[in-house]
């Protein structure tokens, strides 16, 4: 990982670098432009905190996924989730809760300069990207809503102005994970240009042992009063069993030296054999599971489920008639491009259109055992239309300005089914016969917003900037269950809607100040807001005591103040980089899940508070070529300060269950650090490439990152705890001087550290909630990767 940028966000070529990460052959550190002001600006120059990755360094490490990017970059974490969002994205210990479907992440995703807010992108391959860029801290004014924690932003490979192919060919042991990639690009005309990219594998290993046990599930037919026994046999193959196809095709058109057009459109199609194929039991008060003692708590890569069972299978709907657990993802996305530059005004308009259909089937007790419930299925299906109109000034005077519109639709379908209480009904349809419930929800969602900045140089060496993000949204939605077994309804209620009505409008503003004493210097400090919607939990429940405040939340906020100092030292041989920050969140969206009920509430913590100071250095001396230093080094301290919240499941009195929330027992978490907030993170890594034998150059990269342990529970559960770890990347190649040839060989967590990114109560474990004998809820991880190998060919011409 290194502290450079990219431009992510503009069509305009990049300076040239080695594949050092930056480094240019003996003039030390090359200057990098970055577009985190959506205008290309010297990285050094710019009043914000960023770390980036170059093309070089994403493909040293074949960093394809959100996953694998965060792997990288030491205060990012993700964790994968089965269900709800899917997954939990985490920047300096802000992120949002996976379990609900209706929360857009605090860590906003930035596609080809277009807004990706579910969740579920963690399901989307990236292929021949061309750089990323983190951005860190609330980013309202210029990527708009939903980045109070930061923002990801990729940017794919544009056409090339001469024809270039690449064919790439890897396996990977761990998983026996076979993978192809290729790409062509080059002009079609003397002003057209065309990139086709596509990456297809498939897995025939795995990365967890799944160990489950059969266990049987029996129900009790409220029509004939019957008691039947189904075999639940345990799963046969391990996890994931992924099957991945990739593609994107650019088309570049530039008629005039004013005028660009890009075309991209991509697709991803990702099956896996179960949607919580990650899903580890880690922490538990016993050294076994509370509901069944042959399965081990302990930190191995090893998870514990089930088939359906068959005749519950075939009717149960969007499962297999064999019983097979499953996650289908299919996704595609149009994104244009206009950019038109006048003699002193640029202005570019992108326009997209994505959609995506997320099916499941899922043994969602987690964890093998009789007396838990019985398996779910799930359709989600959502798209999205956007329009974004920006024009920049480009006076040679003091005073420039930036001035944006912002428009976006969306709808939300979700449906859910879930077979648990021990219940069936004979006389209902065959596909609702084994239903606890049907639950149905949609939301309906538009945005209108309006954003503007004016610089002003005040001497060549002081600028001044100010700006303000106006943003208007509604969101019209409802949950219900059609369905519900008449055994049930005294929990869950049919035919019983809840509506949302949402409408919110919001004022982000944003001003720093910057300072160039010197061209190797700058110093900025800045105050900044950012706003994250409002919404509505789609995959809540209605009960009996259900009230629409229990799955419509408020609006997420926060504002506060960041300063720092960029240097270029001897020369321009070493970047060293030093930020502070503090900043304050209002209502913080969590979602929380009730394991003896299975009910989720979605709730707004007070206040929560972030401070912390990140020094980031690259290094490259002109006296040896090739050779590349670089690390940081972050402390952050993130706290609720103000958020009765809660109790987990089984927390007693003694352990601060000692208050009411919302009539059910309640915690205070003011003081307690939030889900996934480590103190301290860094990384270190140095790369070196050099001639071995005539044309053959061979190169070597090693990435440490540290994290100091964290609860990775928003709701303070001591068994949540991940210790702290150290985490290896490295890769080995042998290339031919021209790159025609090349062969690596990829590590990643050659520690095999055993990492949870976000934590579920294990269902129907924890009692006695709020009493003196309560017994804590066993905890299940999301668990990031193991130690993987990749052996990787890769020819271009």
């Amino acid at each position: 990982m290194t502290s450079l940028a990219l431009p992510l966000l503009s069509a305009a070529p990049t300076l040239a670098q080695s594949a050092d990460d930056g480094q240019t052959a003996s003039v030390g550190l090359a200057e990098i432009v970055v577009t985190a002001r959506r205008r290309e600006e010297s990285l050094q120059d710019v009043p914000v905190s960023v770390t980036a990755m170059t093309a070089e360094h994403i493909q040293r490490y074949d960093m394809t996924s959100l996953e694998k990017i965060s792997t990288q970059t030491p205060q990012f974490t993700i964790g994968r989730a089965s269900n709800g969002s899917g997954a939990q994205l985490t920047l300096r210990g802000i992120g949002s809760s996976s379990t609900s479907i209706g929360i857009e992440q605090s860590v906003a995703v930035i596609v080809d300069g277009v807004y990706y807010g579910q969740g579920r992108i963690i399901n989307e391959g990236f292929l021949d990207l061309a750089g990323i860029e983190m951005l860190k801290g609330p980013q309202a004014l210029f990527f708009g809503k939903n980045a109070t924690a930061g923002v990801i932003a990729i940017r794919s490979a544009d056409p090339t102005d001469t024809p270039e192919f690449m064919g790439r060919v890897g396996y990977e042991f761990k998983a026996k994970n076979l993978i192809g990639e290729a790409m062509a690009s080059g002009p079609l005309g003397e002003n057209l240009g065309i990139r086709v990219a596509v990456r297809g594998s498939n897995m025939y290993g795995s990365y967890f042992r799944n160990r489950g046990m059969d266990k049987t599930y029996a129900t009790y037919d409220v029509a004939t009063g019957e008691t039947t026994p189904h075999l639940a046999r345990a799963y046969d193959g391990d996890n994931p069993g992924e099957k991945e196809f990739l593609g994107r095709v650019t088309l570049k058109w530039e008629p005039t030296d004013r005028l660009t057009a890009t075309l991209k459109a991509s697709g991803t199609a990702n099956t896996t054999n179960n949607n919580s194929w990650n899903y580890g039991l880690f922490g538990c008060v016993g050294d076994s599971y509370a509901l069944n003692p042959n399965i081990p708590c302990e930190r191995k890569f090893n998870v514990y489920q089930n088939y359906i069972p068959e005749d519950i299978a075939g009717n149960q709907p969007f499962s297999r008639k064999d019983g097979a657990l499953y996650n289908r993802y299919r996704s595609y996305a149009i994104t244009g491009t206009l950019e038109y530059g006048f003699d002193t005004l640029d202005v570019t308009w992108v326009t997209n259109y994505n959609r995506n259909v997320n099916r499941w089937s899922c043994d969602c007790t987690f964890v093998s055992s009789d007396l838990a419930a019985a398996p779910s299925s799930e359709r989600s299906k959502y798209h999205a239309f956007s329009s974004e109109l920006r024009a920049q000034t480009t006076y040679d005077g003091p005073v420039n300005v930036l001035a944006g519109v912002y428009y976006q639709k969306t709808k939300r379908d979700h449906t859910q089914t879930g077979a648990f209480g021990n219940v069936e009904d004979s006389s209902q349809p065959a596909h609702l016969r084994y239903l606890a419930y049907l639950k149905r929800s949609e939301t309906d969602g538009e945005t209108i917003s309006g954003y503007g900045q004016v610089t002003w140089k005040v001497v060549p060496q002081v600028e001044l900037a100010a700006g303000v993000r106006y943003i208007h949204e509604t969101k019209d939605s409802y949950l219900m269950q059609p369905y519900v077994n008449e055994l049930l309804q005294t929990l869950f209620l049919q035919n019983s809607p809840i509506e949302g009505d949402q409408t919110f409008n919001n004022w982000s503003p944003e001003a720093t100040i910057s300072w160039k004493p010197d061209e190797n210097v700058t110093i900025y400090g800045a105050y900044k807001s950012a706003y994250k919607s409002g919404g509505f939990s789609n995959s809540g429940f209605v009960s009996a005591s259900t009230v629409p405040t229990d799955v419509a939340f408020n609006p997420e906020k926060a504002r506060g103040f960041e300063a720092g100092i960029k240097t270029m030292l001897f020369d321009r041989q070493l970047r060293l980089n030093v930020g502070v920050y503090t900043y304050k969140y209002l209502d913080l969206q969590v979602d929380f899940f009730n394991s003896e009920t299975f009910a989720f509430i979605t709730t707004n913590a007070g206040k929560a508070k972030t401070k912390g100071v990140e020094v980031e250095f690259e290094y490259a001396p002109r006296e040896v070529d090739g050779l590349n230093f670089r690390g940081s080094i972050n402390y952050n301290k993130a706290r609720y300060a103000n958020y009765i919240a809660p109790c987990y499941g089984g927390q007693t009195i003694a352990q601060g269950c000692n208050t009411v929330f919302q009539g059910a027992p309640g915690q205070d978490l003011s003081g307690k650090p939030t889900a996934v907030a480590p103190k301290w993170t860094g990384s270190l890594g140095a790369s070196y490439e050099a001639p071995v034998s005539g044309s053959l150059l061979f190169g070597i990269s090693v990435d440490s990152r540290y994290s100091s342990s964290y609860l990775a529970s928003s709701f303070a559960h001591p068994l949540s705890r991940q210790p702290k770890y150290l985490t290896i990347d490295s890769s080995v190649r042998v290339r031919t001087d021209d790159s025609r040839f090349e062969v690596a060989l990829i590590g990643k967590n050659l520690t095999n550290r055993y990492i949870v990114g976000g934590v579920v109560d294990a269902p129907n474990t924890g009692s006695g909630t709020g009493t003196a004998a309560g017994v804590a809820a066993d905890q299940v991880g999301f668990v990031s990767l193991p130690r993987t190998v990749q052996l990787q060919f890769t020819t271009r011409f």
